[in-house]
């Protein structure tokens, strides 16, 4: 019988160093996207999927990012009492109640499949999802809620995957599928970060997972893979071969990867362009850029 995703993981644990100085005392996970942080797009799409528990592994020098979902009662009343209503709606959707939220501490740097282990006390036997903040996605319906729907169907393992040029696989976890032009497709095997001209395909595995409950059992002792860290691609391809199995997931939406400074310029010209009360000035200025030659 398959169980409903209710809850998620977000490994935040990262020094956020491509991002420097500005990272030096703000988590990046807190660093806006026109004016809301990275981690409330995550905490949003995750909402919308169905998520009721929201589990975050930090380190040392995140208190600002539990800060942010705290109350602020100060900031409420004076909201209320120059009645900016609107702004008020905005600031509740950012709190979260003390039973939805847990924080655990990962105390080394040993990779996203260490990270995601440090949570399994707080999974039992139940699927759960991963969320990667740094992986923002623009779509009509959220990544994580599409995958939802497609994993009632499959059980098991997902993974959300895209397609990436075959000079960029040696920087992802790459799937080896037997249908790479369905939608949903059933992975026969998974590799991270592969030497370059040894993919299995271009299909990339990218910061969305649904994972059976068997993904952390297989992560509980598993050594050092690519880089040296603990991978949770490998402890996913301990599952390919099960019943249920392990599925690629092509999602329909645009990926932005806000882990660099370019997509995370890439990603705030089109978020800013999207937006009704800004897309006009905005596009006035593009303009005007490409007209003096500087883009």
């Amino acid at each position: 019988m398959k169980r409903n995703v209710t809850k998620a993981i977000f490994p935040v644990a990262g020094l956020g160093t491509r991002f420097l100085p500005a990272t030096k005392s703000v988590p990046k996970e807190i660093m806006t996207l026109v004016d809301r942080p990275l981690i409330q797009y995550a905490i949003d799409e995750a909402r919308a999927a169905g998520i009721k528990e929201f589990i975050f592994v930090t380190s040392r020098g995140k208190s600002a990012l539990e800060d942010y979902f705290d109350d602020s009662p100060i900031l409420e009343q004076e909201l209320r009492k120059k009645k900016k209503l609107d702004l008020l709606e905005e600031l509740k959707r950012t709190t979260m109640d003390s039973g939805q939220i847990a924080y655990i501490r990962q105390h080394r740097a040993r990779g996203l499949g260490h990270a995601v282990a440090c949570a399994r006390r707080m999974i039992h036997n139940e699927p759960f999802a991963v969320i990667l903040p740094d992986d923002v996605i623009a779509a009509d319906k959220p990544c994580l809620a599409q995958m939802v729907e497609a994993y009632a169907e499959t059980g098991g393992s997902m993974v959300a995957a895209m397609e990436v040029a075959p000079d960029r696989t040696s920087s992802y976890g790459i799937l080896d599928v037997a249908e790479s032009d369905q939608q949903t497709m059933r992975v026969k095997g998974m590799v991270e970060k592969p030497p370059s001209g040894t993919a299995p395909s271009n299909l990339a595995v990218i910061g969305r997972y649904i994972l059976s409950p068997k993904v952390m059992k297989n992560l509980t002792g598993l050594g050092a893979g690519a880089g040296g860290e603990i991978q949770l691609t490998d402890a996913i391809a301990g599952e390919v071969d099960s019943e249920e199995g392990v599925h690629g997931f092509r999602f329909e939406g645009q990926r932005y990867d806000c882990g660099s400074k370019a997509g995370f310029l890439q990603a705030t010209v089109a978020f800013g362009l999207a937006r009704e009360d800004l897309r006009d000035e905005l596009r006035g200025f593009l303009a005007d850029l490409s007209l003096t030659g500087q883009i």
